[in-house]
């Protein structure tokens, strides 16, 4: 009897536990790419973590951590929606920099960063209509 309960947990457990390394990793991603600047110019081990935080990591931290996950077809529609959502918050930011008279590279990742670090933790963003039915979890039928 205590096998039967125990076994329903731990598919829950596991997909937990990836949700937490998913947001974890996400949260680290601008912190790297930060670091990734230290590197000598020209590397593509400085520009491409740049380039891949800046181009995919706020707007992931925005909408993947769903708590049930996605289908296959809402995973690829979030991918596509992360992207152009990454890089109107670096457009906003790297704005607001310009504005101020304050925009260096690293202050323009720090502040994506930190955007991303926050974000990460908290529940996703609701996805567009398209892709509610996908995201939502199927009860089984009679």
């Amino acid at each position: 009897m205590y096998a039967t309960e125990a076994q329903p947990k731990a598919p829950l457990r596991a997909a937990l536990s990836a949700s937490w390394l998913l947001r974890a990793a996400l949260a680290l991603s601008g912190w790297l790419a930060l670091a990734a600047t230290a590197l000598p110019a020209g590397w593509p081990a400085r520009w491409i973590p740049v380039l891949l935080f800046v181009a995919f990591g706020p707007g992931c931290a925005l909408l993947l951590p769903l708590p049930h996950g996605l289908r296959p077809a809402a995973r690829l529609e979030a991918l596509a929606l992360a992207a152009p959502l990454s890089l109107s918050l670096a457009t906003l930011a790297a704005t607001a920099l310009y504005l101020v008279a304050g925009f260096t590279a690293t202050v323009f990742l720090a502040s994506l960063a930190t955007v991303t670090t926050l974000a990460a933790p908290l529940p996703a963003v609701p996805l567009p209509a398209a892709t509610r039915g996908a995201a939502e979890r199927r009860t089984p039928g009679p």
